[in-house]
């Protein structure tokens, strides 16, 4: 199977000039950087702001003082090693601590440093509590990206969930399907195992992470081919980035672009605050405005996007920010809250639920933040 060759090395980026490279290296010395050549090809290098180039290229804005490393708390969601459980029905196991490319937003960084270890090889603990919790009836196989794991390995965990019988739903987290979907629709090992697991009764799902229409290209559409023909269920879920997305057409191309290639529109989120990125970050007010708009552009099958926020407490839809007021609901919730309808006043600089005057009324801290987190040397 041909894969694209790797790049974690700047200066193998001779395309960026070498200076520029030079005051680029501190924020690899930080954060973690990958990618690879196939990516890399969907990269305009005349334009500067190019948004594939600031999906996967440092940016000296990473080091700006801003968030915490862990800005949903999934600390406080581990049950056993390499398995969260927040929400009744879905369990997470955290199965790689690599992915295809480390995109520069990214909410899990943290995973990336040496003196992380959540991600775990051995997933017996977590299948091993999963199986003894009946209520658990979907899984999401995470990380880091669970498509960048071998076949083999992946077949391995596969395997044994669906040995579990209220394991209904197997998902898989993944950014493979543009970054690098020969991957995909060249493993034929893989397209059987989706095809042999994947049944009408309990479904095999792909949650890709498409931030920009750019990345769908021929070779990702023939991906999602491969996918749908083997049994998969493909959705796309994004957050809206500054310098990214944050423009309703673009938005709107997406939506429209998601649809025509058979995969659902998810989940629009807020960029959550997490450490090193401050330049990704869109206002609550103006990331509903740019999701209205693009949806107003869209078919219904577009619209069934949500814009939500993955809290510490849940996840929190954004009905509508109107006149300095904000208008959420649980969408899931921590503590049970499901549907918990709340009206907040909304500054025009709000980026994040916390900001809203009065949230705390809502939720307790399950573990006590520590802001000097994303500070903190590496």
């Amino acid at each position: 199977m041909a894969q694209p060759k790797y790049v974690m090395n700047l200066d193998r980026l001779t395309m960026i000039p070498e200076s520029e490279r030079e005051r680029l290296k501190p924020i690899t010395e930080k954060f973690a950087f990958r990618v690879n050549d196939y990516y890399l090809s969907l990269i305009d290098w005349n334009d500067p702001d190019d948004p594939i180039r600031r999906l996967v290229i440092p940016n000296e804005g990473e080091l700006m003082e801003y968030g915490r490393w862990d800005a949903s708390d999934e600390e406080a969601n581990y049950v056993v090693p390499g398995c969260q459980h927040k929400y009744g029905t879905t369990a997470l196991l955290i199965v790689s601590e690599v992915c295809g490319a480390y995109c520069r937003y990214c909410f899990r960084k943290r995973l990336f440093r040496n003196d992380v270890k959540e991600a775990v090889s051995n997933v017996d603990p977590g299948i091993e509590y999963i199986a003894a919790n009946p209520s658990i009836n979907n899984v999401l196989l995470t990380g880091g990206d669970s498509l960048i794991l071998g076949t083999p390995k992946l077949r391995s965990i596969i395997e044994r969930l669906r040995e579990i019988d209220h394991v209904k739903i197997i998902r898989l987290g993944s950014k493979m399907p543009v970054f690098n979907p020969m991957r995909i629709y060249e493993d034929e090992a893989l397209l059987e195992l989706i095809k042999q697991y994947s049944t009408p009764e309990k479904r095999i799902y792909v949650m890709a992470h498409i931030n920009h229409p750019r990345e769908i290209t021929p070779e990702a559409k023939r991906g999602f081919q491969a996918l749908h023909e083997a049994g998969a269920i493909v959705v796309n879920q994004t957050p809206i980035i500054r310098g990214i997305n944050d423009d309703a057409d673009v938005l709107a191309e997406l939506l429209d672009q998601l649809s025509w290639a058979g995969v659902t529109p998810y989940y629009f989120f807020i960029n959550r605050p997490v450490a090193g990125n401050r330049d990704f970050v869109v206002s609550l007010q103006r990331a509903y405005q740019l999701v209205e708009q693009a949806k107003a552009k869209t078919s219904g099958l577009g619209k069934r996007v949500r814009l939500s926020m993955s809290h510490s407490s849940g996840k929190i839809e954004i009905l509508a920010i109107e006149n300095g007021k904000a208008y959420l609901k649980y969408h899931q919730s921590r503590e049970g809250n499901y549907g918990q309808f709340m009206i907040l006043d909304c500054p025009p600089e709000a980026s994040w639920f916390d900001d809203l005057p009065g949230s705390e009324k809502y939720w307790q801290k399950e573990v006590e933040e520590q802001e000097s987190e994303a500070i903190e040397a590496v």
